[in-house]
């Protein structure tokens, strides 16, 4: 990203120079669907996001500039309604939960512009939270706060001035990111712990599917409810349930008649996803890449099986790797489409990149996008 062109911008906007702040997009290596059932994420930030030129301008109004939409727009702090435009409205959302948090935020000017691939489940939008999360908190800063609180700033503005009823996971790993390490988030508890990821001989690889399949129904409620069915089945005679984070195998299996085959393969995923989590980590710890990506394909096998969130092509990625001696692969995300997310040894990489796409091309007509992946910092001020 050419952040003297931003900055440029800037200054002939609005006569100044201003701040500069950048927060990243996300993957997550492993850890599907488990946020709601209690269970744990593994994410790490990227080196792609936001990167925002913010001053303050002594009023109640902010001026904002999208670069790489060619979009402005201008809405007071202190209107309800805030602005139509969706990146606009991240912005102006952060910015009130701020001031819900005690931060006294004022007006300020800002250009802000992204390098986060569209399409790749990344999560270019919790990293505009972020970045705007962050600066206000650093601008503003006489009852700082902590950075969950920040990630938490940025889901709450997806819920109430977005729509979407996310997790915390995006926000999470774009604030807390730390380069050369990825994070294990208990989504019970709320602890984490960092990981390290320098996997010598090795690269991340995302290969975008560019589909993304529209689903009749609500396929994501129906397999939250499924959970929520067997986890309130095992709570009838064990103490203590409330999500499948709480159950055991012994438990899953005493429920299975009566809960139903769909139900019990869709909790047999996530309590599956629960053990994989903790292997990876152990399997970090000793620096053990070829157990990560056996747990990787299980996870897959998971997904695509038994929870059913997967699709013909991604299926066909991840067999594709498979056969190219790719040391792990699945699908990345919420499914029907989207990315999978490949470890890779480097000896193996050349023939990846270049057979991967001309086979999905050959198979389906479609031509699918390599992201190379590099893990960094979160969000922050860059001096």
């Amino acid at each position: 990203m050419d952040i003297q062109y931003i900055k440029t911008l800037f200054s002939e906007k609005f006569g100044c120079e201003g701040i500069h702040y950048a927060a990243p997009g996300r993957i997550n290596l492993i850890g599907e669907h488990t946020d709601y059932n209690g269970g744990f994420v593994f994410p790490g930030a990227v080196v792609q996001g936001i990167h925002a030129i913010i001053q303050p301008n002594g009023t109640h109004k902010v001026r904002a500039y999208a670069a790489d939409l060619n979009s402005y727009g201008e809405f007071s702090i202190e209107d309800e309604k805030g602005p139509s435009e969706m990146h606009f409205r991240y912005v102006f959302g952060v910015a009130r939960e701020m001031i819900a948090q005690g931060i006294a935020v004022e007006g300020f000017d800002t250009v802000f512009c992204g390098d986060v691939p569209l399409g790749a489940g990344m999560s270019s939008s919790a990293a505009l939270e972020s970045c705007f999360a962050f600066a206000l908190n650093d601008m503003f800063w006489e009852n700082r706060i902590d950075k969950m609180t920040l990630a938490k700033i940025g889901q709450a503005t997806e819920h109430k001035y977005v729509g979407v009823n996310c997790g915390i996971m995006d926000q999470f790993a774009s604030v807390h990111g730390r380069k050369n390490c990825l994070m294990r988030l208990d989504c019970q508890s709320g602890a984490f712990e960092y990981f390290p990821w320098e996997p010598k001989g090795y690269r991340l690889v995302l290969v975008n599917s560019c589909v993304k399949h529209e689903l009749v129904g609500s396929p994501y409620n129906d397999r939250r409810r499924s959970c929520e069915r067997v986890a309130a089945a095992i709570a009838k005679t064990k103490s203590g349930v409330e999500t499948l984070r709480d159950c055991s195998w012994s438990d899953l299996e005493r429920v299975r008649q009566e809960v139903g085959e769909e139900d019990y393969r869709r909790a047999r995923y996530v309590l599956g996803e629960v053990d994989r989590v903790l292997a990876v980590s152990d399997a970090l710890n000793r620096g053990d890449y070829e157990t990560v990506g056996q747990q990787m394909y299980a996870t897959h096998e998971g997904l695509s099986k038994d929870y059913e969130v997967s699709c013909e092509e991604i299926d066909f990625l991840v067999e594709t790797a498979k056969n190219l001696a790719v040391t792990g692969c699945r699908i990345m995300g919420g499914g029907f489409g989207g990315c999978t997310i490949n470890l890779v040894k480097d000896e193996h990489y050349a023939a990846f990149v270049q057979k991967i796409p001309s086979a999905y091309k050959a198979k389906f007509g479609i031509d699918c996008k390599i992201i190379d992946v590099e893990i960094g910092d979160g969000a922050r001020r860059i001096e």
